[in-house]
């Protein structure tokens, strides 16, 4: 692990959102789903900029934003959580991410419908245990297989396990679900919302 990372857990404001959204934007930049949902590379690059900085900003009380960074103070990744019994997020912060959503798919009403359709399908599976959900977890690709996505994965469980609760996260990368089966997490179902458009996967952590 790179020695000169350090965990924050300090809330995101202004010009951080900004950066967190960023790393967030380059570390799916190539992700199927996102090349399937937006295939103009820079209708991608702008939309999912924003969809990440709304995300952060407007996960509610109830969620947990997480970051590590270099040292020169730069987040290289960034994490987001809902606690037990925050999903979903209050009404207020859906309606708080509403205008950014918007903004996000202007001119893009293939995409807001593709959004809508794999969205709706999520909501459906969505487990009703008590859980903390994994809503982001992304490190910047310069600086992945170093050990800071390890760093938020150990510091999120941590509060998961002191509860007695599950964990529950939704990944589009096959080649992610070993790397989640590292921190004890197990293929729940393998998801395909639309035809033609690439599968989604949810993961299950049991109570430890």
């Amino acid at each position: 692990m790179a020695n000169d990372f350090r965990f924050d857990d300090a809330p995101l404001t202004g010009t951080q959102l900004d950066e967190g959204a960023r790393v967030a934007m380059r570390a799916f930049f190539d992700d199927r789903y996102f090349r399937f949902l937006m295939p103009s590379d820079r209708a991608r690059a702008r939309s999912a900029t924003i969809l990440f900085h709304e995300q952060l900003k407007h996960l509610g009380k109830g969620g947990r934003v997480t970051t590590v960074r270099d040292a020169n103070d730069a987040i290289v990744a960034v994490a987001g959580w809902l606690k037990t019994d925050q999903f979903p997020p209050p009404l207020l912060s859906q309606l708080a991410q509403l205008p950014g959503s918007l903004r996000a798919f202007y001119r893009q009403p293939r995409s807001l419908r593709i959004g809508a359709r794999y969205l709706s399908t999520l909501l459906k599976v969505h487990p009703k245990e008590k859980h903390w959900y994994l809503m982001l977890l992304a490190t910047d690709p310069a600086r992945q297989r170093v050990g800071a996505g390890t760093l938020l994965m150990e510091d999120g469980l941590s509060h998961v396990d002191a509860e007695g609760v599950g964990g529950y996260l939704e990944t589009q990368k096959e080649e992610n679900l070993a790397y989640y089966r590292r921190f004890g997490f197990d293929l729940k179902e393998t998801l395909n919302p639309m035809e033609g458009g690439p599968p989604y996967y949810t993961m299950w952590r049991p109570p430890r």
